[in-house]
């Protein structure tokens, strides 16, 4: 869901929550700031905004049917 604390230092090259803000809102990566003053990333925004193809589309499956 969120990324670890050190998953977002690793992103933004930061460990001081300021400086992470910063960050994130310069590149402009969504973040709400948790109880702990820290900010909170969902990892579904930072795969879909680095190209990965982690979500797999679901496509129609044909179901033929009858005798």
């Amino acid at each position: 869901m969120f990324l670890k604390p050190e998953e977002v230092a690793d992103l933004t090259g930061r460990t001081r929550a300021s400086a992470q803000i910063r960050w994130l809102e310069e590149h402009r990566f969504g973040y709400v700031i948790g109880a702990d003053g820290r900010p909170k990333v969902l990892r579904e925004v930072v795969l879909s905004r680095l190209g990965s193809n982690h979500q797999q589309k679901k496509e129609p499956r044909l179901r033929l049917t009858g005798s």
